[in-house]
């Protein structure tokens, strides 16, 4: 994992991590506190600050994201192009930017913020709870992948036929259909006729 100013102060100086902590939220997105990553996803759950990315290519197809089947948390399932959290005190825009880095080896031509949105979803297979404000990004992707295997499965770009297809197909994680549907007005915004 390449070291940025942001996991640098959450690596010890031993080489072993120390625990990744979360940004608590209320309702209206404000900081309320800090938990430990795993905590923060037990029942019922603690709403935390959450991003999502969506990544394009030139002809408008999504870039999905098949999580490695080494996570703790929905191993295996299809999901959009990266997301995960902010360190406390991190803005977003750059957390969003840094785990696509860190996750897929590539940095965004364009990425832009596509909103917000807070959702509560249950993962029946890990017991584990998505209570999130999450923040929505969209971009382009012009550069070739080099995801890190520890991270991602596979990957795959997608038309919307395409997306609809693997549904009938693939697992995908249980936040995907909502955050896809809130990212869909910059989605389009940003894909023009492509069909999202």
């Amino acid at each position: 994992m390449p070291i940025t100013p942001a996991t640098a102060t959450h690596s010890s100086s031993n080489g072993t991590a120390d625990a990744i902590l979360l940004e608590l939220v209320d309702e209206d997105g404000v900081t309320i506190g800090t938990a430990e990553k795993l905590a923060a996803h037990q029942p019922p759950g603690q709403l935390h600050r959450a991003f999502s990315v969506f990544l394009f290519d030139e002809q408008g197809r999504l870039l999905l994201q098949q999580r490695a089947p080494g996570k703790y948390h929905s191993p295996g399932v299809w999901s959009n192009t990266c997301c995960g959290h902010p360190y406390p005190a991190e803005a977003p825009f750059a957390a969003a930017a840094r785990r696509t880095y860190e996750e897929l080896g590539v940095s965004p031509s364009l990425l832009a913020e596509a909103g917000t949105v807070r959702y509560n979803h249950p993962d029946p297979a890990s017991g584990l709870v998505e209570q999130e404000y999450n923040h929505l990004f969209v971009g382009l992707v012009q550069s070739p992948l080099r995801p890190d295997p520890k991270e991602v499965g596979a990957t795959a770009f997608v038309t919307p036929a395409e997306l609809a297809q693997r549904h009938t197909e693939d697992t995908f994680s249980s936040w995907f259909p909502t955050v896809l549907d809130a990212a869909r007005p910059a989605i389009r915004e940003l894909t023009g006729p492509a069909g999202w």
